[in-house]
């Protein structure tokens, strides 16, 4: 959301008394920077590295930053210079800075041909996303482009070529116009939560391109001339609100219609594979490595997994944060048996990584009470997202024999939050979350009229948690025994159920 100016307050913008604040000293000498997804995220994480990079070394990466459909931040920035506040939020105190690296901005939706044209420009040299794990349309449990959606498909007709509206027909067509013009190489880097986001992102233009019936020519030209590097991405960015705005106009003096709070802590881990170069991020304390996926698997499943499950045991607990929902004995017992005994024994850790300090930094942030992060923002599209972090550590433990049973109650709860079944109200917190399958999950639950319907449908070859969740009876049992114990006697008494359970394995 953006705020109200207040009139007594001076208005952020390069005329404004900035003094130390900024943290690109100039304006970026030009744009080379494309960036699809102008939320929160962006601006609280690659562009504040992007800044500390042109503060150390100047030079021509300015970012364009486009937006999906609302123009509610656009119109903040264009007002405010393309200027806007990042509030580092912790218990001992706040801090204020302003990036200083957007150049201008777009609304896609309201010009997709002008966003096709930026990211095929030839002084476009990177093309960064951050769009959530939802915008790349992904096909459940396929891990391919969803061809049938119906914007994909609008996508992929010839006679809609100059105006894609999904993030992957914007990038193919714009790659695809680069092919059969100027030919500069370009380097397209996810910053999104997705497991080998890199590598996936590429999977998905060239779905597109081939089924959008693309020449060999332009297929050739992006094994060539394009890089998709992996990366792994890590901070906590609440939504705003306008107490961030408040505390923003209280630290400095300026009204800001776009702040952004975020925790302190921040990391950006990503392979160094730039077709045509890249700012000097490791100046921001990038960290640049071979070792991408161990790194995404720690964050995907030790911070992203468990903090769903958090938030929905929180949600389904009456509790507005994650902080508040972090505090409760028996939340706090399930996400470290999560972390402990399911997810951290899934991963092969990079070398001189201490898992036991990582683990005990990723309670403090989640009790950080004056960030505030919400649990209906952070259970939000689990549809998209447990699929990334549940299905695989969850496949691992059933193979040797045992049950996941803390990877199971994840399922139940979100399933709990988002499809509820008739008669049992998860409360407003899980109300207020929001998920692309929920209208397909109430459908299920209609139809199925049962919980153990609802979860088998859910958990059946070919729906949302993949193909192979299915195969394993004891899982699917378990997971409908947790959503009645849910439903019954509420969260905490499933949590410790779980515990129980896991115990007598």
């Amino acid at each position: 959301m953006t705020t109200t100016i207040d009139s007594r307050a001076t208005r952020l913008g390069r005329g404004a008394p900035l003094a130390d604040l900024l943290v690109a000293p100039a304006e970026p000498a030009g744009t080379g920077i494309v960036h699809l997804g102008l939320g929160n995220f962006h601006r609280a994480h690659q562009a504040v590295y992007t800044a500390r990079a042109l503060r150390a070394e100047p030079g021509d990466w300015g970012i364009l930053g486009v937006a999906n459909r609302s123009r509610r931040v656009v119109d903040a920035l264009r007002a405010q210079d393309h200027l806007y506040s990042v509030l580092e939020i912790s218990p001992s105190g706040s801090s204020v800075t302003v990036p200083g690296v957007h150049t201008g901005t777009l609304v896609a939706a309201e010009d997709p041909a002008a966003v096709v044209a930026a990211l095929a420009a030839p002084s476009t040299r990177i093309v960064t996303l951050s769009v959530t794990e939802h915008g790349y349309r992904i096909a459940p449990g396929t891990g391919r482009l969803d061809l049938a959606a119906d914007d994909v498909r609008h996508d992929l007709d010839p006679r809609t070529a100059g105006t894609p509206v999904t993030t992957v027909g914007q990038v193919a067509r714009a790659l695809e116009r680069r092919a059969l013009g100027h030919g500069e190489p370009v380097t397209v880097l996810s910053c999104d939560n997705l497991q080998a986001n890199g590598s996936t992102t590429r999977a998905l233009v060239l779905d597109f391109l081939t089924a959008s019936g693309a020449e060999q020519d332009v297929l050739d030209w992006v094994a060539a001339s394009v890089t998709f590097p992996n990366s792994m991405v890590d901070r906590i960015v609440p939504a705003t609100t306008a107490r961030y705005a408040d505390e923003v106009r209280r630290l400095t003096g300026l009204a800001d219609a776009a702040p952004v709070p975020a925790e302190r802590f921040t990391m950006w881990v990503l392979e160094d594979r730039f077709a045509a170069g890249r700012p000097a991020w490791e100046h921001g304390g990038a960290v640049f490595s071979d070792d991408v996926e161990a790194y995404e698997l720690i964050k995907l499943r030790l911070l992203n997994g468990t903090h769903s499950l958090i938030a929905y045991l929180g949600a389904l607990d009456g509790r507005e944060t994650i902080p508040d929902a972090r505090a409760q004995s028996f939340v706090e017992r399930a996400a470290r048996a999560v972390i402990a005994e399911e997810y951290l024994p899934s991963i092969t850790l990079p070398d001189g990584f201490d898992a036991d300090a990582y683990v005990a930094q990723l309670f403090d942030r989640w009790s950080n009470s004056a960030l505030g992060h919400r649990t209906s923002q952070v259970g939000s599209d689990g549809s998209v997202k447990l699929p990334q972090r549940v299905p695989a550590p969850a496949l691992r433990i059933l193979r040797q024999g045992a049950v996941p049973e803390h990877l199971a109650l994840t399922v139940a709860a979100w399933l709990c939050c988002v499809a509820p079944i008739d008669g049992f109200d998860p409360g407003p917190h899980a109300a207020a979350m929001t998920d692309p399958a929920r209208e397909h999950l109430a459908e299920l639950a209609r139809q199925t009229r049962g919980t153990d319907g609802l979860v088998e449908a859910v958990l059946a070859p070919g729906g949302l948690l993949g193909d192979e969740l299915a195969d394993h009876p004891e899982f699917v049992a378990r997971v409908a025994e947790q959503v009645r114990t849910i439903v019954a006697h509420g969260p905490c008494a499933a949590a410790q159920a779980a515990a129980e359970a896991a115990r007598r394995s």
